[in-house]
């Protein structure tokens, strides 16, 4: 009698649960099985895939490619490949500050105009620590209009600075967490005033280098990198090859291309004192706290969490077609990387890198379960909703469906109770007061927990 397929997956999800408190030769096997299958229904062979790889306790127990690295020549993707790594850029770049700081050629409670001295901060005081954690308040350049349309221009530092230095600030230095790529792109600037070597030459002779990557570089169009692999974006009826944008643009905050293979390296770096010392690593994964006390899950160039009793320590990068992620569990000794060529976030990197560790350290991911509310309990929640001055956030019902609009962009949110939402874009809690609904939490994996009070409606 055939095994039920279903219940074959079930059986080496047991296996894999409790088998890999030591793991031997053949229970890698049913870890890499399981791992595969998931895999494998995510990424058809035909598209724009991804390379992934799983290390715990210093050995590789999963490295595996998937779809195609190349649409047009028809080149799967093999795990040593390069992608464009985005944002996870940022983690290299905090390093880097780190080690200058060791190095007594800066300060994290710097102020910025030490190394830039003709920046306009608006009389605030704004610290080379506020830029690692994301609470400078600068206005970010890659939110504004005018950015899109010079997607294509190679521009120097001054000439990116001038997009947005000066744009009235957000919020007063350390009072507020908001995403931010140009002051990423800031200590890309102060790394080179502080060591007299460009960002580029800083990462790859001082970090890449020692560390053995050698399939990691600052990206660049032009230049010729065996293994890079090919970009996308969905279209209209298909895939199409990505937008083009001069990584000159992202610089320190995203200009950085490397594999799976190399970020292990890496991790693995970051348990020794090859480049730092650990009370600097320490601080690097310690949440910043804003003015009034509040906690960020955001350190420098890490965001901070837990699953189930377990740390865990990531970065995620979106860039023009590509989607990556990076997460670390330091206490299990676990790394898990997935590095896609398609900047839908479909499927979502950080998602799966988050299934495979839950996986691993024995306690499967299980994905909120949808209920289906009454039409006139979605109705309640309709309306708008401010977290800030100048950002709103839109609750409209499509049929039988309560949807989130943020600018442009739109998604379905689906509710787990009666004021419980989750969707992609993360999280969400409705507040009532007297029985009426009068502001919204949107939970936010990264930065800072945001409440938006309901406007009141006419």
């Amino acid at each position: 009698m055939p095994i039920n397929k279903e219940f074959r997956k079930s059986f080496l999800l047991v296996i894999v649960v409790l088998l890999l408190a030591s793991v031997t030769p053949a229970q890698q096997q049913n870890v890499a099985t399981a791992i595969d299958e998931m895999l494998q229904k995510e990424f058809k062979a035909n598209e724009p895939g991804a390379a992934v790889i799983v290390v715990k306790d210093d050995k590789t127990l999963f490295r595996k490619g998937y779809g195609m690295a190349n649409l047009e020549l028809g080149v799967a993707v093999e795990p040593d490949m390069i992608f464009r790594i985005g944002s996870i850029t940022k983690q290299f770049t905090a390093v880097a500050i780190l080690m200058l700081a060791e190095q007594g050629k800066l300060a994290l409670t710097d102020e910025i105009t030490k190394f830039l001295p003709e920046y306009p901060t608006q009389g605030k005081k704004i610290t080379v620590e506020h830029l690692l954690n994301h609470t400078s308040g600068i206005k970010s350049y890659t939110s504004l209009p005018e950015w899109l349309p010079l997607w294509r221009k190679d521009m120097s530092l001054d000439e990116l600075f001038a997009i947005f230095k000066d744009k009235p600030m957000d919020f007063v230095p350390g009072d507020s967490w908001s995403y931010n790529n140009s002051a990423y792109v800031m200590l890309g600037a102060i790394i080179e005033k502080a060591s007299g070597q460009s960002y580029k030459d800083f990462i790859e002779k001082r970090i890449f280098e020692p560390l053995g990557m050698k399939h990691s570089f600052y990206d660049s169009t032009s230049a010729i990198m065996p293994r890079r692999v090919s970009g996308y974006s969905r279209g209209k009826d298909g895939f199409v090859n990505c937008a083009y944008l001069s990584m000159s643009q992202p610089h320190a905050a995203g200009s950085l291309v490397s594999s799976v293979d190399d970020l292990a390296l890496w991790d693995a770096a970051l348990y020794t004192d090859k480049l730092l010392k650990p009370e600097s690593l320490k601080r690097a994964w310690t949440p910043a706290r804003l003015n009034d006390g509040r906690m960020t899950h955001y350190g420098y160039g890490w965001a901070m969490n837990e699953y189930e009793g377990h740390r865990m320590i990531s970065h995620g990068g979106g860039i023009n077609g590509f989607t990556t992620h990076a997460r670390r569990l330091p206490d299990d000794r676990l790394f898990v990387s997935v590095l896609t060529n398609r900047d839908t976030g479909n499927p979502n990197p950080e998602m799966l890198t988050k299934k495979i560790a839950a996986l691993i350290i024995g306690k499967p991911y299980r994905a909120p379960v949808a209920i289906t509310l009454p039409v006139a309990t979605l109705d309640s929640y309709v309306g708008e909703y401010e977290v800030s001055e100048k950002e709103k956030v839109k609750i409209s019902r499509e049929e039988n469906k309560l949807m989130l609009s943020m600018g442009a962009a739109k998604v379905e949110i689906l509710s787990s109770s009666e004021t419980e939402f989750f969707s992609p874009a993360g999280r969400f809690t409705f507040i009532k007061e007297g029985g009426k609904v009068t502001a919204m939490i949107w939970h936010n994996d990264y930065g800072l927990d945001q409440k938006a009070k309901r406007k009141e409606q006419p």
